[in-house]
């Protein structure tokens, strides 16, 4: 099966944002039997689809957002855009599953400011 080269980059892309995953970008399974390695697998599917589906519903709120203050969204721009990205995750530090107050997102940075200073450490 041949894959066109824009198809290779995403898998490539996801492939490499579950290497990320995976135990702190260690890549140990832990279990020696076939049973544990499923499960642990099955855990970073879900992982992995966490991510995904989180970035997708931010990207989303972000190009709504520029929309409504007036740049000029085209189609290309949407397509272009990668919900397999994860320089803002924290990976190996101490992460808070609370639940929010109300439904929906949290608030999105403002366009140009530094991620030290906005970012809470829970992503």
């Amino acid at each position: 099966m041949r894959y066109g080269g824009s198809q290779l980059n995403v898998t490539e892309a996801r492939h490499r944002l579950a290497r990320k995953i995976f135990f702190g970008h260690r890549g140990e399974l832990r279990q020696h039997y076939r049973e544990g390695m499923e499960d642990q697998l099955g855990a970073l599917g879900l992982a992995l689809n966490a991510v995904v589906l989180s970035n997708s519903l931010y990207i989303d709120a972000a190009v709504k957002q520029l929309a409504a203050d007036g740049f000029p969204v085209t189609d290309e721009l949407p397509a272009r855009l990668s919900p397999l990205q994860y320089d803002h995750i924290n990976f190996l530090g101490r992460c808070a599953f609370s639940r929010q107050a109300a439904p929906g997102l949290r608030q999105l940075r403002a366009p140009h400011t530094d991620d030290e200073d906005d970012d809470d450490g829970q992503d």
